[in-house]
């Protein structure tokens, strides 16, 4: 029987400068929690959210909020909206309020480093949740924790190569990928053409990005279907994009996960149930859960003991048919 991998892989104490999932004014770095770090023993953590694009955020937002309050940590919370200078704004007045520990997952991967120095100069440690950033200084951060998004674009290209092992046709592939700059959109991207580029026939005719909402993915799909008449497969680095494209395919008379196949990450529960009713064709998958570990990490380097550089988060993917078997006790 199927079973759903959830246990975490320590990886070496070398640090990764590879890129760590995937989706108004800056929101108030205090919206949930009270208190500061620094004053009594219970620990204070600041954290940085990207924002509320997608099914997948939702639920890693929950994971996180969830936890810190079963571990005992006061939560100080601020979602960024997907701006990173909202990120930015967050991280200093956490610096401001003497958290205990920052955590945050980072909109795009670079212009960290001013901020992280100033992190680093209050002697609070900071932990890379999700996505990580590419700065060549590692000792500004402590560890980070995410999936292997290059490892995630490999699988997808994987499934692809042995769909269309016995074909000799050209394939023509859209791409919707995630938020330009995210280290998600940058490795899943990269993983799936290092797989799919050992073959010819397999062509990327159009990509651009969805910003991992459903609005946008169907936004964008409905123009590749008008400037793209002959589709076979369509690559969404996240699900919600992928639904959103699913709209458009059927807006346009085809019958998606037929007329055009379609590879999605994530595997939360709207994509997983796609996936059953077969409109999707494979998913892989990118854990959200990250509180458990995240919130073991923090009291870890608050109490100065040595963490890995890197913990990557072991995950699996899903055929329609164990998509099917997995639903039924699907947490998000």
């Amino acid at each position: 029987m199927f079973k759903r991998m959830s246990a975490l892989l320590l990886v070496g104490a070398t640090v990764m400068t590879m890129a760590g999932c995937g989706s108004g004014g800056a929101t108030s770095a205090t919206e949930t929690g009270s208190g500061s770090g620094g004053g009594d023993n219970k620990i204070t953590m600041g954290f940085s959210q990207v924002g509320a694009e997608s099914g997948w955020r939702t639920a890693n937002t929950k994971s996180v909020q969830e936890s810190a309050k079963t571990a005992g940590i006061d939560l100080k919370f601020s979602d960024a909206q997907q701006k990173q200078e909202n990120q930015i704004k967050a991280i200093r007045s956490f610096i401001q309020q003497k958290v205990d520990v920052i955590a945050f997952s980072p909109v795009v991967e670079s212009g960290w480093d001013t901020v992280l120095k100033e992190a680093k100069n209050a002697k609070i440690p900071v932990i890379l949740t999700d996505r990580a950033v590419d700065s060549q200084d590692t000792s500004l951060y402590k560890t980070f924790l995410g999936s292997d998004f290059v490892e995630e674009g490999k699988k997808a290209g994987q499934w692809l190569v042995e769909e269309y092992k016995d074909s000799t046709e050209t394939v023509n592939i859209v791409e919707l990928q995630g938020t330009t700059g995210s280290a998600p959109a940058n490795d899943r991207k990269a993983g799936f053409a290092e797989v799919i580029g050992a073959d010819a026939k397999f062509k990327v005719i159009a990509s651009q990005t969805g910003d991992f909402t459903r609005a946008k993915g169907k936004e964008v799909m409905e123009a590749f279907l008008k400037s793209n008449p002959d589709i076979d497969v369509l690559y969404a680095h996240n699900d919600d994009m992928g639904l959103g494209a699913i709209e458009a395919i059927e807006g346009a008379g085809k019958v998606p996960g037929k007329d055009i196949k379609i590879i999605t990450v994530d595997a939360v529960k709207d994509g997983m149930q796609a996936l059953a009713d077969g409109k999707i064709n494979y998913i892989v998958e990118c854990s959200p859960l990250l509180g458990p570990q995240l919130m073991d990490l923090a009291k870890k380097v608050v109490a100065g003991e040595q963490v890995p550089a890197r913990v990557v988060t072991e995950e699996t993917t899903f055929t329609q048919e164990q998509a099917k078997e997995a639903l039924p006790s699907r947490q998000y």
